[in-house]
């Protein structure tokens, strides 16, 4: 495949804007990490028109891939962790170009998972983690099981990257069989909702009975990127914290996220008087005895 494919990526790897080529060869016959193209090749560059353009080819009866990708789009998806088989590719791909050892440094990066980034990510799942829960935990009061039961699926999910994250590792696609060594209570978890032979209203009720313990239990690591940021001022108001560069990563979760560490008591809440007669602007701070 590498040399039938050689012609296309040797074109692009002579390009001064060129970083990187990887390729990356299908599995087996219903591999989605290539799309079920039979090999994939990603071109890493510095600047591009569009962030990403993808081209399809067809040879002798075999498909190929190649997707050509800014190194700002790279980071933007390693931080956000919206496109986990580019970590993937980059970690087990075969690298056939390098320039400058991008590739080594940035490979090196995602090995050490820098503790500032570890950081971010982990308050990002933890805020998703709180939403799927609660919107679960909602469905599951008005008797919606199947509905509760997906969302609280994707709750445990995030729940494991978290876990995961915080142990220093970029969670993969296959993100169980990282979460059964590293936490196996929320391995079990997850193998008591889909595997118990209660009936589904019964396995949700202990699910969000133990999840409510797990989820407060990982506050101070899940928040622990919102706190830091909160201990900067004495108070914040809302569009503040929205405003805020890192916060912005996790921001249509900031909302619901806040709500609930002030109910747990890791935030404070100050009311400012407003022209309007009993109507007060909210402001949040750390607090200080938690």
């Amino acid at each position: 495949m590498e040399n039938i494919l050689r012609p296309i990526y040797q074109e692009r790897a002579s390009h001064p804007d060129t970083l990187a080529v990887i390729m990356v060869e299908k599995k087996d016959q219903t591999s989605p990490s290539t799309d079920m193209f039979d090999a994939a090749l990603l071109i890493i560059v510095r600047s591009a028109e569009v962030p990403v353009h993808i081209k399809h080819y067809e040879f002798n009866h075999q498909k190929a891939s190649m997707h050509i990708v800014t190194a700002e789009q790279i980071n933007e998806w390693i931080v956000l962790g919206t496109n986990r088989r580019i970590i993937d590719w980059i970690l087990n791909g075969k690298v056939l170009f390098d320039r400058n050892e991008y590739l080594s440094l940035l490979t090196d990066t995602l090995n050490t998972f820098p503790f500032s980034e570890r950081k971010l990510k982990i308050v990002m799942e933890y805020g998703k983690l709180i939403r799927r829960y609660f919107e679960g935990k909602s469905f599951f009061e008005a008797k919606q099981y199947l509905d509760a039961y997906n969302h609280i699926v994707h709750a445990l999910h995030h729940l494991a990257r978290l876990e995961v994250i915080d142990q220093g590792f970029y969670p993969e696609v296959t993100v169980w069989n990282q979460v059964r060594q590293i936490e196996p209570q929320v391995y079990k978890l997850y193998q008591e909702l889909i595997d118990s032979g209660e009936p589904l209203n019964k396995r949700l009720e202990l699910l969000f009975l133990a999840s409510d313990f797990l989820i407060h239990s990982k506050a101070d690591v899940g928040a622990a990127h919102l706190l830091t940021i909160l201990e900067k001022k004495d108070t914040w108001h809302f569009a503040e914290l929205l405003a805020h560069p890192e916060v912005a990563y996790y921001a249509v979760d900031l909302s619901i996220l806040l709500e609930f560490l002030v109910e747990k008591q890791f935030v404070d809440i100050h009311l400012i008087e407003t022209k309007g007669v009993g109507i007060f602007h909210r402001t949040y701070s750390f607090k200080k005895s938690y």
